[in-house]
């Protein structure tokens, strides 16, 4: 497989071509963001441990039978990935009450959910990433009532297998963010990442933040945290 030109750029991560159109380099980036990119350091480790992760994550989801564009890792910062045509929506699913649930809705963080909450954000970095309902995306045109729900049901299977991986390495999964894509037939698959970047997770003994909280609230180092998540991973093997 031979890496060709850079033809994406985000906020963590880079995308490159191959000389297979089917398939996509990626590479993860030592930067960390908050509040839609008004916060931003270079955090040096934060790629290799963010491309481990998902890595790992995403292999596991397999064997639960939730297909993925993961392929494998090339490199301690890079892997290979399916090309997709990304749905710009974040599909956030929440267990317990935390961050902007908790703000928006007066609930105290910690509060276990009765049952996990899905929500949709369109992402548009020019907007903030707006929450929206079903009619505001079928109006966009970003998906249709079908694949919104196909999409609810991906996001309930994925929040259930997570929630066995972490609970087995002593870790609450409180919420995480997923995004999806469309392969050229239409089958839909799940794509981006999973990582302290995009899950809450807490120790489940302590309830330390064990995620990019650190690093939003001015708690601490996020590599450290990165990595404790990685060796409890790799301890549990797949």
């Amino acid at each position: 497989m031979v890496k060709g030109t850079l033809f994406y750029e985000g906020k963590a991560k880079k995308l490159f071509r191959t000389n297979d159109s089917a398939v996509v380099w990626a590479e993860y980036l030592n930067q960390a963001t908050a509040l839609n990119g008004v916060k931003k350091d270079q955090i040096n480790g934060k790629g290799e441990l963010n491309n481990q992760i998902t890595a790992y994550v995403f292999d596991f989801l397999k064997t639960k039978g939730i297909n993925n564009h993961f392929i494998k890792r090339v490199s301690s910062t890079e892997q290979l990935i399916q090309s997709l045509a990304i749905i710009p929506l974040e599909v956030v699913v929440r267990n317990v009450a935390a961050g902007s649930f908790s703000k928006r809705l007066g609930i105290a963080e910690g509060k276990i959910l009765d049952q996990p909450i899905i929500e949709f954000y369109y992402k548009d970095d020019s907007l903030d990433d707006p929450m929206v309902i079903d009619a505001h995306i079928t109006y966009l045109g970003l998906a249709s009532d079908q694949e919104l729900e196909q999409l609810r049901q991906l996001a309930l299977k994925i929040n259930q297998a997570l929630k066995e991986l972490f609970d087995s390495i002593e870790i609450v999964l409180i919420d995480f963010k997923v995004e999806f894509g469309r392969q050229k037939d239409g089958t839909i698959l799940l794509a981006d990442e999973i990582s302290p970047d995009t899950c809450r997770l807490w120790d489940k003994k302590t309830n330390e933040h064990l995620d990019k909280d650190i690093y939003r609230r001015d708690l601490g180092d996020i590599v450290p945290v990165y990595q404790e998540v990685l060796n409890r991973l790799e301890k549990r093997g797949k």
